[in-house]
């Protein structure tokens, strides 16, 4: 039995140790944000945030995760509906292609925003691991820099 919580909802699952926390979300939970790219964590399709870090769930056990606070991009939205200030930039922005991969970068995003609040290219680029086979990149990095300026303001 793990217990965790998940977008703000207590879960308590009997699930074995050793399934990553993808399969959790997707199988278990029906939290179908994250996606299946790569399962070796090179792609960040599949991050969400655990404890306010952005980690890749296809290698995380969810044994791992007794007590600890997991926020797909499901969970993102604020109690009142609206976007978050990521979100938000990555629609003013046109981020998307094809749109696979945006939750897993917008998960990261909001993680380098939560530790870094004005990132330069630079540290864009050095937290941003995650991979974009449509090549959206200077998009994705105009937003970051669209959602700090935005959540600079409040």
């Amino acid at each position: 039995m793990v217990t965790f919580t998940v977008n703000n909802t207590q879960a308590d699952l009997d699930v074995d140790d050793n399934k990553p926390l993808l399969w959790v979300l997707r199988e278990d939970l029906g939290l179908l944000g994250p996606k299946y790219g790569c399962g070796v964590a090179q792609c960040g399709a599949c991050r969400v945030l655990v404890n306010g870090e952005s980690v890749p769930s296809c290698v995380t056990f969810i044994g791992d995760l007794e007590g600890a606070e997991v926020v797909t991009i499901e969970g993102l939205p604020g109690a009142d509906g609206k976007l978050s200030a990521v979100q938000q930039a990555w629609l003013d922005e046109q981020v998307p292609q094809c749109g696979f991969c945006q939750p897993g970068f917008i998960m990261a995003a909001s993680a380098l925003l939560g530790s870094n609040p004005n990132p330069t290219d630079a540290e864009i680029d050095e937290a941003i691991t995650n991979i974009c086979r449509c090549g959206t990149y200077p998009r994705i990095r105009r937003a970051i820099h669209r959602a700090a300026a935005v959540m600079s303001e409040t």
